[in-house]
């Protein structure tokens, strides 16, 4: 079943086209990404899909339910969340408080029990769980961010370059654990530039050049395609 669907969308910035009419879905219970170089419009397609951004035109449906254009804040409420490029976690606050902020759509009494659920899929958040966020390593951050992601029980999972800027170790955690997540049940759209990673956890897998869908197939598929080894997997 079609969880989430995008048709022929138009983004842009000013009088900059970005994304320029795609169209691509997410079914549920599956992993899917959208690979492509720097610039290609990855990270424009999550913000517009998760309401940060608002399309000239085209269709968003979650559920069959149409979302363009609805605020960020109630996207959430719908049962998606954004794991940002970035991390942006708040760094003057705690990750306890962190995740607590990222429970703000569920009833206060069903708080607690999501932190908890949190810190036992991340056994070193809770390590740290009076420590400032803005002290966290790297690594540790992201794993704040992703489970501040999870804090609202989220139908759909988006996840911006959850790689970026982490040592290749660390990397291969937070792909270890995008598995889990997948294994649990958890759909998720990927956003990643390291296309080897994004397509050995995907079932699907878009490729984004300059604001348009090039190609389109299974993970495997596109892992073993010469024009994909060339252009993004260094074959």
């Amino acid at each position: 079943m079609s969880m989430l669907k995008v048709e022929n969308l138009h983004v842009y910035y000013g009088s900059i086209h970005a994304i320029k009419g795609i169209s691509f879905e997410v079914n549920e219970g599956e992993v899917v990404t959208l690979i492509g170089a720097n610039g290609a419009g990855k990270s424009t397609t999550l913000n517009t899909v998760s309401g940060l951004l608002k399309p000239r035109s085209g269709s968003v449906t979650f559920e069959d339910k149409s979302i363009a254009g609805v605020p960020a804040h109630k996207i959430v409420s719908h049962g998606m969340a954004l794991c940002p490029e970035g991390r942006r976690v708040f760094l003057q606050m705690t990750v306890q408080e962190n995740l607590e902020m990222g429970g703000y759509t569920r009833p206060a009494g069903e708080i607690e029990a999501s932190v908890q659920d949190v810190y036992e899929r991340f056994p070193r958040l809770k390590e740290r769980y009076k420590q400032m966020a803005g002290t966290l390593s790297g690594g540790e951050q992201q794993m704040l961010a992703m489970g501040r992601a999870l804090m609202s029980k989220p139908k759909l999972l988006m996840l911006d370059e959850p790689s970026m800027g982490l040592a290749p170790i660390l990397v291969e955690q937070i792909f270890g654990i995008v598995k889990e997540l997948h294994e649990a049940g958890t759909t998720i759209l990927l956003v990643e530039q390291n296309a080897q990673m994004a397509l050995s956890v995907a079932d699907r897998a878009y490729v984004l050049e300059t604001g348009t869908i090039s190609m389109s197939g299974s993970a495997k598929e596109l892992l073993t395609d010469e024009r994909v080894q060339k252009a993004y997997l260094g074959g």
